[in-house]
């Protein structure tokens, strides 16, 4: 069972949905949140990161999801001439926790920490991306259901408990999206909430989740970069089902 989610101001939405399995819920209460944004701010205007810092993150990438590249293109293209800052295809990206700076994980730490996780008990996953929406700094796709998403951020948060690395946000806080443009200036929210709802009658695009990635991730002029560490599978359909339906301490 996934953690309860709470309410804090500094996520977007401020409040999780109601139901972390309805699709339809989570995309109107995406929808809802970014309609009754004011003002978008520049997502790049982040105190304390800069192309000379690098952090490890536990992502999920999208190389071989042409579905998902074209999805993101077509929107992307709608939104051009707001002069955002396009995630590029090899860009597009799911962040699911921080797990420390560089300079604050040691080597002997990052292994410990892969080698907690080559035993991840996550079982894989399907989403869907859903045009589309936003949130104070970017325009992105939402994600459902939530309910997978948030378990596997849980578990990779005790994981990273574990091994002792600083960490990220607790899972209470996490707001599962994927970005598809940056905003870079501060401006009025109408006109881009306005274009966003001229694509939100698009169908959604299926991703399978089949793996997790731990990067080493850095920002590259007006877009993230990474560099993959390593990249672990999560548990096959048949063996997750299985170990959820074991007995406690049978396994």
């Amino acid at each position: 069972m996934a953690p309860e989610l709470a309410v804090d101001t500094r996520a977007f939405p401020c409040a999780p949905p109601a139901d972390l399995d309805d699709s339809r819920v989570i995309v109107e209460h995406d929808w809802r949140a970014f309609q009754a944004v004011d003002r978008m701010k520049n997502h790049w205007d982040r105190p304390g990161w800069s192309e000379r810092q690098q952090a490890y993150y536990w992502m999920l990438t999208f190389a071989d999801a042409t579905a998902l590249v074209r999805r993101t293109e077509h929107c992307q293209g709608a939104l051009e001439h707001l002069s955002m800052d396009l995630v590029p295809a090899d860009g597009l990206h799911v962040t699911l926790l921080r797990i420390g700076a560089t300079e604050g994980v040691s080597d002997p730490q990052l292994e410990h920490l892969i080698s907690l996780a080559e035993h991840l008990s996550v079982g894989e996953f399907r989403i869907l991306a859903h045009p589309l929406a936003g949130s104070r700094g970017a325009v992105r796709f939402s994600l459902t259901p939530w309910r997978p998403l948030v378990g596997l951020h849980a578990a990779l948060s005790a994981l990273g408990a574990q091994a002792g690395v600083p960490g990220g946000k607790p899972t209470s806080t996490f707001r599962p999206h994927l970005g598809v443009a940056y905003n870079n200036a501060e401006r009025p929210a109408a006109p881009v909430v306005d274009v966003v709802s001229q694509l939100r009658s698009l169908p959604p695009v299926a991703l399978d989740v089949a793996s997790v990635d731990l990067v080493k991730l850095r920002r590259q002029g007006r877009t993230y970069r990474w560099e993959t560490i390593r990249t672990l599978p999560l548990r096959p359909k048949g063996l997750a089902s299985a170990a959820e339906g074991a007995a406690p301490g049978a396994q």
